[in-house]
């Protein structure tokens, strides 16, 4: 198999994986959280997003999250902005890195958006510009690419359209979401060659099927080296109720390193990250490779 040296692991717990939560998680909480992902090896943590506490109530405390922890050098912290107001905030915040979250299919861009497939564009144009005037990196999200609960499959072309857009604005990355977690290692290869440049991709992957890490090895052979995912498998999209948790941090991992791909994670601090941090849930991880490892012989400082 053709495989790249090393992975980056964007770790999307923090925002991905704690938005879907019932509970609102204690500012604290959250701080402890980063912390733990930094220490066990991250390098990108998705820290938090800028939405209206109205519509992500779990995230209301952005501000708050981004003075509580120290940002290290070497580390990046890029949050989630959804429009213009959101970049204010950022930009207060001395955020310098964001992502923007776009919809590969019409009914999901009208319920997530209120915007029209097309129309999410004049949405995105303005806040990418600006950021980019603020020396600010952008990274573009674009969900459903595989399909979405109202409308079935997703057309290729319809993805790289939309995706090809979102990238000629200026975003440096765009990060492919199966949101609903339908998608097949056949279909991550064809919609992965479809685009020009690979290296400009990541993939996020839910895992509703079991398919997230077969298709996470499709991605890794078509040349994508940039993988989503959330410790401990936490997460889901809170505007697709089909949407269930993301791909396990520890479960990419394993996988990683036993195929001799490198990610710079120490893979037992992140699986007692995950058994802290489903304590302080209330609930169990679902990541399999925690549920195997979590009685092991761990040090109790690492828990």
């Amino acid at each position: 198999m053709k495989l790249p040296e090393r992975v980056t692991v964007y770790e999307v717990g923090p925002r991905d994986g704690l938005q879907n939560e019932k509970a609102i998680v204690p500012v604290e909480v959250k701080a402890e959280f980063i912390e733990r992902l930094e220490d066990a090896g991250h390098r990108v943590i998705e820290a938090t997003s800028f939405v209206h506490p109205k519509w992500v109530p779990q995230l209301a405390d952005a501000e708050q999250l981004l003075t509580a922890i120290t940002r290290k050098p070497g580390i990046r912290y890029p949050v989630l902005v959804p429009n213009d107001r959101g970049l204010d905030r950022a930009l207060a915040n001395g955020v310098d890195e964001i992502a923007i979250f776009a919809s590969a299919t019409e009914t999901f861009a009208n319920r997530n958006l209120n915007r029209t497939l097309d129309g999410q564009f004049e949405m995105f144009e303005p806040v990418v510009a600006r950021a980019l005037e603020h020396d600010v990196k952008v990274r573009a999200y674009v969900s459903m690419i595989f399909g979405d609960p109202w409308e079935g499959r997703t057309p290729v072309e319809q993805v790289v359209r939309v995706g090809t857009r979102l990238l000629d604005l200026g975003c440096h990355e765009l990060s492919l979401g199966d949101t609903i977690g339908v998608g097949t290692p056949g279909q991550a290869a064809d919609l992965i060659g479809a685009f020009p440049d690979p290296a400009r991709l990541a993939v996020h992957f839910h895992d509703t099927y079991g398919q997230a890490l077969a298709n996470t090895l499709a991605a890794l052979q078509a040349g994508v080296t940039v993988i989503d995912a959330s410790t401990g498998g936490i997460g889901g999209c809170p505007y697709a109720e089909s949407a269930t948790g993301n791909l396990a941090t520890e479960d990419l991992v394993w996988m990683l390193h036993g195929l001799g791909i490198e990610t710079g994670l120490d893979l037992d601090k992140l699986v007692a990250t995950s058994v802290w941090l489903a304590e302080r849930l209330g609930r169990p991880s679902p990541s399999r490779v925690v549920q195997a490892l979590a009685d092991k012989d761990i040090p109790d400082a690492e828990r």
